[in-house]
């Protein structure tokens, strides 16, 4: 635990093992925080935060660049945490650490360009301000799948804008987080500005969610999760950003480069062994050309590299995270094949140690299908024909979900009428699923409320105060 400013021994003297997923071996185990734990760690924010506030939001920002270069001088080991945490490929791993690295620059960018306003006034001598302020004290209950970004794309927004934070990593990728706590101290960060949590959901997440003090949670989960964060949160009217599930769909036209198609689709389906929420989750594709692409998604597919990451450096997919989740693929791929869906490549475990799955096509699915309206979070990838452009575009908004969706074609005027048409937070066009941090990543329906990166993320950080003067001369 890392609370105002210092490393703290694990009081409650209990301890959750945390698995490689690549080996079922035991890599650390992580303090069972307490609810004491993370009201301390409140309460530390709470009373660092009216000073943070005061300092030049510049200077809040240089510490986000010291915090950044502390990360860059640590690229290799975080590198290998993450990869024996989470069964990320060495590759995306790296690539995690260093965009974590950039966005904290990012976000420190923006100390001198928020703003308020000058509103024009209905009187003659009056004068109104809109001031932007921070919220106070903000929490940050983090994931599993990108557990390190995820740290600093709700720990940079907040401090820049003069908030504090309590942040809980998952149990399933504590030593990343703990790593970035050692650099934070390193920095001389103010005691009780960042504060790191260890424990469980229902736990310390629930008290980080309920308690008075926080003026915002910020969450990362499942649906059900952010339910419960919700739940939590409403008896004090405390603010939540949640980013959900997601069940996005890849729509194929006829005219599309299918070589581009078959390669973002492919990417966008086995990165992180499919268990991102912008995943490309189910595709759609035109009748006159599903014959070509199903050739070259199936053989794009088996050729997907499956191994240990923490072994082998070239691969393009690890484990699934955990034993549920290994459980879960394998029960949705096989209520599919009853429902109807075909299996064309995949579907079955990989070896009996480790939780790896086959790269996995579903062919024959229909709109009905769990498979097609449940969130898989795995490497399932299921085609759908149609006819229909108009028919396609009502498949891909009829979900619960509205993170991300795609689209593949060359004519102009038909991408336009997609952009139109997709009732999702984000679209993709003619390249694989993955936002830019200047974005402004945020879902629709059960998806999520608010969002992260760019100008809007920033904001969801501030609050108003207007002022109204009226002078007299």
């Amino acid at each position: 635990m890392f609370i105002n400013g210092k490393f703290e021994e694990n009081v409650s003297g209990r301890w959750i093992k945390v698995l490689n997923p690549s080996t079922e071996e035991v890599n650390c185990l992580m303090p069972d925080g307490t609810v004491e734990d993370a009201r301390r760690a409140i309460d530390a924010a709470e009373k660092a935060q009216g000073a943070w506030e005061k300092i030049p939001a510049v200077e809040r920002g240089a510490y986000l660049e010291k915090i950044a270069e502390g990360i860059r001088k640590r690229e290799k080991e975080l590198t290998d945490i993450i990869v024996r945490e989470g069964g990320k490929t060495q590759g995306l791993a790296n690539v995690e650490v260093l965009f974590t690295a950039d966005y904290l620059d990012y976000m420190a960018g923006w100390a001198r360009r928020y703003e308020g306003e000058i509103i024009q006034s209905d009187r003659p001598k009056e004068t109104i301000f809109l001031f932007k302020k921070p919220i106070g004290v903000t929490t940050g209950i983090l994931p599993w799948n990108f557990p390190f970004f995820l740290i600093a794309r709700k720990m940079a927004p907040a401090l820049v804008t003069g908030n504090t934070i309590v942040v809980k990593p998952s149990q399933l990728t504590p030593e990343n987080a703990y790593v970035f706590a050692q650099i934070v101290e390193e920095v001389g960060l103010p005691a009780g500005v960042f504060n790191l949590v260890n424990g469980r959901g229902s736990v310390v997440g629930q008290e980080l969610a309920a308690n008075p003090k926080v003026g915002m949670v910020s969450l990362t989960g499942s649906v059900a999760a952010g339910q419960q964060t919700m739940a939590a949160a409403a008896p004090n009217i405390t603010k939540v950003s949640l980013e959900l599930g997601g069940k996005a769909p890849a729509i194929v036209l006829a005219d599309a480069d299918l070589d581009l198609a078959v390669k973002s689709i492919i990417a966008s389906r086995v990165i992180n062994t499919g268990q991102v929420c912008n995943c490309a989750e189910r595709v759609y594709v035109d009748k006159k050309v599903k014959n070509q692409f199903m050739e070259k998604l199936v053989a794009g597919m088996r050729q997907v590299k499956v191994g240990n990451p923490c072994e082998v450096a070239d691969l393009d997919m690890g484990p699934l995270i955990e034993a549920n989740a290994l459980a879960s693929i394998e029960s949705k791929v096989e209520k599919a094949i009853s429902q109807g869906a075909k299996l064309v490549c995949g579907g079955h475990r990989i070896g009996d140690r480790g939780y790896f799955f086959e790269p996995t096509i579903l062919d024959e699915a229909t709109q009905k299908m769990s498979i097609i309206q449940e969130e898989t979070f795995g490497p399932v990838l299921p085609v759908v024909e149609y006819t229909d452009l108009d028919e396609a575009i009502r498949w891909a908004n009829d979900c619960e979900y509205g993170l991300t969706s795609s689209v593949y074609t060359r004519n102009l005027d038909l991408a336009f009428k997609m952009m139109r048409s997709l009732k999702f937070g984000e679209t993709y066009i003619n390249r694989e699923n993955f936002e830019a941090m200047q974005g402004f990543h945020a879902g629709w329906r059960k998806s999520g409320i608010g969002g992260a990166d760019g100008k809007h993320g920033l904001e969801e950080y501030l609050q108003t105060h207007v002022v109204y003067i009226e002078t007299q001369e």
